[in-house]
């Protein structure tokens, strides 16, 4: 097999995305660590449910929307049921599903993190760009998230604020 090798251009793009893949997980999950205690896959749990009817879903529609295996998930709804932040039942609809709900404490802990994390975000990736850069940046991702996830199985996760109004604090 012949591999197209990546040229200096290309792989001066991708060695800048590696290092954007390595450096902003980490710095995500040590300011949720320092300010709230969570990891930054326990507030992002956390947050999904926050927007969900009821902040209510199925736990495999909480595995799906945080691109989870089921396993793993349950470990860390485990560790949130214990903070009581989350509670687990059994789904009225059909009783062989679980469903995982964000309790009063858990969206009051949703509300304490966000600021500190919106903020992180804001002043490492949102601010370094220009508006202009903003936009580019979303199609970018379109353009990978469309050969990553072809078939649009997480679609449905990251276009879900394309219509809607600005997300506020209490959303």
């Amino acid at each position: 097999m012949d591999t197209p090798w990546l040229d200096r251009r290309e792989l001066r793009a991708w060695i800048r995305l590696r290092a954007v893949l390595e450096l902003l997980p980490s710095m995500l999950d040590a300011q949720l660590r320092n300010d709230a205690d969570l990891t930054e896959f326990e507030y992002y749990t956390l947050a999904g449910l926050s927007e969900a009817p009821e902040r209510t879903l199925r736990m495999t529609a909480l595995a799906q929307q945080t691109n989870a295996t089921l396993p793993r998930l349950s470990h860390v709804v485990a560790r949130l049921e214990k903070r009581g932040l989350v509670e687990r039942f059994p789904c009225p609809e059909d009783r062989r599903a679980t469903n995982a709900r964000l309790t009063e404490a858990g969206w009051a802990e949703v509300r304490h993190a966000a600021p500190g994390h919106v903020a992180t975000v804001r002043r490492h990736v949102i601010d370094a760009l220009t508006d202009e850069q903003v936009g580019q940046l979303a199609d970018i991702g379109d353009a990978i998230l469309a050969a990553l996830d072809s078939s649009g199985r997480m679609a449905a996760v990251y276009t879900r604020y394309d219509e809607a109004p600005d997300p506020g604090p209490d959303a």
